[in-house]
C-alpha cells in the first residue's frame, strides 16, 4: 500500500473535512474547560440548585449530544471524500468492521462499568467513585472510552475505504493522548486531596 497515494486521495478542497476535524477538537476540549470550571467554582451546580448530580446528568447529555453531531460531521465528510483501491479489499473491510465491534464493545463496557457520573466527569463535581475499577476494560487500557472511540473512526473509515476517514481517525487519536495529557494529571489530584482529607479527619477522630 503506498502511503503517498492515500495521503493524494484525500481532498483538503471540502470544507467538510476541516468542519469535521474542528469538531473532533471542540468537544474535548469543551468538556475539559467546562468541568474544571465546575470543580473550581462550582458553576453548573449553582446553575442546578447546588445539585451535583443533576448538574453532572445535564453535561453527560450535553457531552452525548455533542458526540452525536461530531459522529453526524465525520460521516458527512468522509462521504465527499474519494475512495482508494487499496482500502476497498475485503481485508479491509472486515479489518473494518472489527474495529467498529472492539471500539464499541470498550465504549459501552467503559460506561457500564463507571456508570453515569463515573463516565461524564462526575469527580469534577464532588461525585467520586468509592474504589478504581480495575476490571475490564480498564486491565486492557486505562482509556476504553477514548481508544474505544478512536477504533469506532478508524472502522468506519476502512469500512467505506476512505483515506480521509483514516487521517481523520489518527487526528481522533492525537486529540485524546493531549486531552490524557491533561486529564489524568487532574483526575488524579482530585483523588489524592480526598485521601488526604480523610486521613486529617482521621486523625481528629484519634
Amino acid at each position: 500500500m503506498n502511503l503517498q497515494s492515500l495521503a493524494k486521495s484525500v481532498d483538503f478542497s471540502k470544507t467538510s473535512l476541516f468542519v469535521s476535524a474542528g469538531s473532533i477538537l471542540f468537544n474535548p476540549l469543551f468538556w475539559n474547560i467546562v468541568a474544571r470550571r465546575e470543580y473550581r467554582k462550582r458553576s453548573l451546580t449553582k446553575l442546578f440548585g447546588g445539585r451535583a448530580q443533576h448538574a453532572c446528568y445535564f453535561l453527560a447529555a450535553t457531552i452525548f449530544s455533542l458526540g452525536i453531531v461530531r459522529d453526524f460531521l465525520y460521516k458527512s465528510a468522509i462521504d465527499e471524500q474519494p475512495a482508494h483501491p487499496a482500502l476497498l479489499t475485503p481485508h479491509a473491510r472486515f479489518a473494518g468492521y472489527a474495529l467498529l465491534v472492539a471500539g464499541n464493545v470498550l465504549v459501552v463496557s467503559s460506561t457500564w462499568a463507571l456508570g453515569v457520573t463515573g463516565t461524564f466527569l462526575g469527580d469534577y463535581f464532588g461525585i467520586l467513585m468509592d474504589n478504581m475499577v480495575t476490571g475490564f476494560p480498564f486491565n486492557v487500557t486505562d482509556a476504553p472510552m477514548y481508544y474505544g472511540s478512536t477504533m469506532s473512526f478508524l472502522g468506519t473509515a476502512l469500512v467505506m475505504g476512505k483515506p480521509a476517514g483514516v487521517a481523520l481517525s489518527a487526528w481522533v487519536l492525537l486529540v485524546y493522548l493531549v486531552a490524557l495529557r491533561f486529564e489524568n494529571p487532574f483526575t488524579a489530584g482530585i483523588y489524592a486531596k480526598r485521601e488526604r482529607e480523610r486521613k486529617k479527619a482521621a486523625k481528629k477522630a484519634m
